[in-house]
């Protein structure tokens, strides 16, 4: 039997915190993050930290990364960040994007959270990041298949007949 040296796909989960309702930059980074070849979970809009934290230990992602625009990423991350060490996960890559000033990137960075992209960057770089940081030891991992999410497009199924009255 010929031996594989295929790596399972990277699971990532993009998430767009707080109250923002914009989320075409978000939409754009899930797809091309998918056409790289990951698997992605996208969360959709005003998403708390624990609906953060609790999708990303419950689809075993690899990595994470918030889209913000709202201005209220101080706020934010940190709870995000500090739920993830609450429940022991140490080992997830944390990025962020979206609208995050030049000084607040020191902080943010303090945090834990390793990759801060803002408008412009190419998604290559994105893309890159993600493989670069993404620990090997996660790659290594057997992961059980995604389950299917809400408003998934699944194969039409007939509805059960319905009785005469």
């Amino acid at each position: 039997m010929a031996e594989t040296n295929e790596q399972r796909k990277i699971r990532v989960l993009v998430a767009k915190p707080g109250l923002d309702g914009h989320d075409r930059g978000a939409k754009v980074i899930a797809r091309a993050l998918r056409d790289a070849g990951m698997e992605v979970i996208y969360t959709g809009i005003r998403q708390t930290p624990p609906m953060i934290v609790e999708a990303a230990i419950q689809e075993d992602v690899d990595a994470i990364l918030m889209s913000i625009l709202s201005g209220a990423h101080m706020a934010i991350f940190p709870k995000v960040m500090e739920l993830l060490h609450e429940n022991g996960v140490h080992d997830v890559l944390v990025m962020a994007g979206g609208i995050l000033p030049d000084e607040d990137i020191p902080a943010i960075e303090a945090m834990g959270i390793k990759g801060n992209f803002g408008p412009g960057t190419p998604l290559s770089a994105i893309i890159d990041f993600v493989r670069a940081n993404v620990s090997p030891e996660r790659m290594s991992q057997e992961l059980p298949p995604l389950a299917p999410t809400a408003g998934a497009s699944f194969e039409a199924t007939p509805a059960p007949a319905k009785e005469a009255q």
